[in-house]
């Protein structure tokens, strides 16, 4: 393990160190060990994504009031296959409820098509993907009624999103085979400027880790950064008083605009009483 040395104002905390160590082993060694990395060596150790692989659960039904979130890896049928994930949040952790994948050779269009149905099926208007192919997947989609949007990160950004997420143990993956292979062989390998760039082995597939790591970092990303409640205003004037409620009693008041309208056409004017820019 690596020790911050207590004495040295200069050194980091050992819990910032214990933190990284935990989140990117490979990363932090260099950074905080002094540890030379070779070029090439192996992205994450099999028993991490075994660990977070739920036995006997290869798929999840749609749970109402559920956001998702979905990453496509598209492909043009002839040689690599086209997936699909959708994800979804619980408290800190990151559930992966679908794995789909078209393998080689397919026609795009129908796979775009059955992908569409699964997305409309989970609530899901809107699926992002990298920028293959130009404006194909953007119009393919379009057709079936679901907003292609095009990912921020590349690939191996996310991946290197999705590694701390294994490695604490907040991510549930589905059981499938194929998934677990493609995570277990993919290589990272560092570049002279040390630039770290994760990709599968020579002749090898990521299609559906790709699309899986896609998937849980959009997820995580909006858990982290949850949109902030929405309260209707809470109006009120001198001579009507509370002119509407954010939380009024079931039936108690009707909504401000509403209100509004009624007073307005029975010829009260355009402003609430009390409320005009000269009587405040």
């Amino acid at each position: 393990m690596a020790r911050a040395d207590p004495h040295d104002e200069s050194t980091v905390s050992q819990a910032t160190v214990d933190a990284a160590m935990e989140a990117d082993p490979a990363s932090a060694a260099s950074e905080y060990l002094a540890q030379f990395r070779t070029d090439v060596e192996t992205f994450v150790a099999r028993d991490v994504v075994e660990a977070a692989v739920t036995q006997g659960r290869f798929e999840l039904p749609r749970v109402e009031r559920t956001r998702y979130f979905a990453f496509t890896d598209p492909s043009g049928g002839s040689s690599d296959s086209m997936t699909l994930c959708i994800a979804h949040t619980a408290g800190n952790r990151v559930i992966v409820d679908v794995i789909r994948e078209r393998r080689a050779p397919f026609s795009p269009d129908a796979c775009v098509k059955e992908f569409a149905d699964v997305l409309k099926s989970y609530g899901i208007s809107k699926v992002v993907g990298d920028r293959y192919a130009g404006e194909w997947p953007r119009e393919a989609f379009r057709k079936c009624g679901v907003e292609y949007r095009v990912a921020d990160k590349p690939k191996s950004d996310l991946y290197l999103g999705l590694l701390p997420l294994l490695n604490s143990g907040r991510v549930e993956l589905l059981d499938h085979k194929r998934l677990v292979a493609q995570l277990c062989t993919l290589e990272r390998r560092t570049s002279r400027a040390g630039k770290d760039s994760i990709d599968h082995v020579p002749g090898g597939y990521d299609d559906i880790a790709n699309a899986v790591a896609g998937a849980v970092v959009l997820a995580a990303q909006a858990a982290a950064h949850p949109k902030p409640k929405y309260f209707p205003p809470y109006v009120v004037s001198k001579t009507s008083g509370v002119i509407s409620d954010p939380c009024p009693a079931v039936g108690a008041q009707r909504i401000t605009t509403q209100r509004f309208y009624e007073y307005y056409n029975s010829g009260g004017g355009s402003y609430w009483p009390g409320s005009g820019s000269r009587e405040w």
